[in-house]
């Protein structure tokens, strides 16, 4: 099933959604809001399906779905925590500046902690009060929602944990990023509000596209209107989602309504760096991860970060090219 959150109140209203994406129903009766579902999980699911077979069927009168009304599935969350699943990103990071990554980065993998109280609406403008020299990007990425999560799960057994899945725009702010790693404590004003896809999909509705923890599916972006990445999320994926949960609730339980980012999705071409769309790649799901190829092949980045005015978007396709999670639609602004 399909679920999405109007715009209202701190956490939004639940609606059920059908697979075009095109009419809705509320689920208010049922559950008021995504949390609320996720906290009663065995007590609503089977209803809130029941409720979506009724919309597919045509059982139940459906309202026009708007994504443009929509906040991100879980406006706001317990807790949010982002991997770093594709490793062939962060190699690169580091080759740009000369570095080799660690061997236990590809046993291991990275995560941070980030800001879960303001998420932004998947057509909600990127706010910025300073300028555009912090080095403005997106990252598309695919992310999921938890339940209770036990301390010390194992991988295998995390995977049975997972409820809703979306894909995300994680807006970085590069310029800041060096200076706040330096100081040993992780990301904090480099990392502001996140974006989620309108609607959060259960991993049954991927059928075979979803493997072993994995979205084996091409992550659209575009920027200004120019595609810039077609990734396919399932491919190059050092570390899949049960990996991810387990390291996350290694030391700790985790709630229900928990999200786990991918990280920046990032594939390989023949063994190497990927390529720019426009060579024969599938392009790239970041600006850094350009700037850090050009940066390796000429030493000097020349692709701009976004500045005010840019348009990201980042959309998932089935193989019937009908849109999955719906458009994760931001223009960059200065409040």
């Amino acid at each position: 099933m399909k679920l999405a959150s109007l715009k209202h109140g701190r956490d939004g209203k639940l609606v059920i959604v059908n697979s075009a994406l095109t009419h809705m129903v509320s689920a208010e009766n049922i559950a008021p809001t995504l949390q609320y579902a996720l906290d009663n999980w065995t007590a609503v699911a089977s209803k809130l399906n029941t409720l979506f077979d009724d919309l597919e069927g045509g059982n139940c009168i459906g309202l026009p779905f708007e994504q443009s009304t929509c906040a991100s599935p879980l406006p706001r969350a317990f807790q949010w925590a982002d991997g770093s699943a594709y490793v062939n990103h962060v190699e690169l990071v580091r080759k740009a500046r000369g570095a080799e990554i660690p061997k236990s980065f590809w046993t291991d993998p990275l995560m941070y902690q980030g800001g879960s109280d303001s998420f932004l609406g998947p057509h909600d403008d990127i706010q910025l009060s300073q300028d555009e020299g912090f080095g403005i990007d997106f990252e598309a990425e695919v992310a999921v929602i938890t339940d209770d999560v036990p301390m010390a799960v194992s991988a295998d057994q995390a995977l049975n944990h997972i409820r809703l899945i979306m894909i995300m725009n994680d807006v970085s702010l590069r310029g800041l990023i060096p200076d706040e790693l330096a100081k040993g404590f992780g990301f904090f004003q480099s990392k502001p509000s996140s974006a989620f896809s309108p609607v959060a999909v259960t991993p049954n509705e991927l059928g075979n596209h979803w493997q072993n923890g994995k979205l084996h599916l091409t992550l659209l972006s575009h920027l200004n209107g120019n595609k810039f990445g077609e990734p396919n999320a399932g491919v190059d994926m050092t570390f899949d989602f049960g990996q991810l949960i387990a390291h996350a609730a290694r030391t700790r339980p985790l709630v229900a309504g928990s999200i786990i980012g991918s990280g920046t999705v990032s594939n390989k071409l023949d063994g190497g760096p990927g390529k720019p769309i426009s060579e024969g790649g599938a392009g790239y799901s970041c600006i850094a991860e350009t700037r850090m190829i050009e940066t390796i092949k000429t030493g000097k980045a020349s692709t701009p970060f976004m500045a005010f005015g840019d348009h990201i978007s980042i959309e998932m396709f089935d193989e019937n090219q009908r849109s999955i999670f719906g458009q994760i639609s931001q223009r960059v602004c200065k409040v």
